[in-house]
């Protein structure tokens, strides 16, 4: 490699952020599903899958538009500042964000997510009635 590396030095501290927010949700959406007393390993399977999914289009689609604006000269990297590995013409380094996107947007998302998964039912449809007072109240 050539160059000094300074945009992949510059994702590093990004990529560490984002490593401590993903182990974060993933230890609450486990404790989440033990609490609700249902299988955590079908709903890991089912996130792992997706998110391999999203993150290859997601990176597919990276490559081809950044080759693109970088090739007709709308962006361009300082050749002293990049390592020196490309995809087409651009810098792997310009995949750091999309990596990092994949990872920190569904592990904000359990973070923030505040809904009451004991008292809510999703397999139940229709009107729910109040224990006290008998009326029925839409979801």
């Amino acid at each position: 490699m050539t160059g000094s590396g300074a945009y992949a030095l510059l994702s590093l501290p990004f990529f560490a952020v984002v490593a401590v927010v993903g182990v974060v949700a993933a230890v609450v959406a486990a404790r989440r599903e033990r609490r609700a007393g249902r299988d955590a390993g079908r709903g890991r399977r089912v996130t792992l899958v997706t998110g391999l999914v999203a993150g290859v289009v997601l990176l597919v689609m990276t490559v081809v538009f950044d080759n693109v604006i970088v090739a007709l000269r709308i962006v361009a990297y300082d050749p002293a500042l990049i390592s020196g590995a490309r995809i087409g013409v651009i810098p792997i380094e310009d995949l750091a964000y999309s990596i990092a996107a994949v990872v920190l947007l569904p592990s904000l998302w359990v973070l923030f997510d505040r809904t009451d998964r004991n008292q809510a039912d999703p397999t139940r449809t229709g009107p729910v009635t109040g224990p006290s007072t008998g009326q029925e109240h839409d979801r």
